[in-house]
């Protein structure tokens, strides 16, 4: 489902945009940092400010309905390298467990800023891709 020219510019690329909706269908999109393992793509809470006394919009979108999208794209003045992959499907929240805690890890290894934070309480979103599509540029 997904090839090894998606799979090497999702390595190379450090932040996505993670589209969520409601059960009403009101849709919203946040820019989040991520790591792909098989076919699924991680996204943890983090320590940054936010509100505490709620879950993340986010978060409550996804236990309202788990259908996500989230691209990853590069931007060029030179539209011959302009390119987008989106990968598709249901999401759950992870709180804790053996896929939680080596998501997180992965997370560390991949974004520095993450070391410092203290994760292993916060939720782990987990994409479960089901469709790839890809245009441009990827190489």
């Amino acid at each position: 489902m997904m090839n090894d020219v998606q799979r090497d510019f999702l390595e190379r690329s450090r932040v996505a945009h993670l589209a969520t909706a409601d059960r009403t269908g009101a849709p919203h999109l946040v820019p989040v940092c991520f790591q792909v393992d098989g076919m699924s793509l991680y996204i943890t809470v983090d320590e940054k400010p936010k509100r505490t006394d709620i879950p993340l919009k986010r978060v409550r979108n996804i236990l309202e309905n788990p259908a996500v999208a989230v691209t990853v794209d590069r931007w060029d003045e030179d539209w011959t390298r302009l390119g987008w992959i989106m990968l598709r499907g249901p999401a759950d929240i992870l709180s804790g467990g053996e896929e939680h805690d080596q998501a997180q890890e992965r997370l560390r290894r991949r974004y520095p800023q993450y070391r410092t934070m203290d994760l292993a309480a916060l939720p782990v979103i987990a994409v479960r891709i089901r469709r790839v599509l890809s245009w441009g540029a990827l190489g």
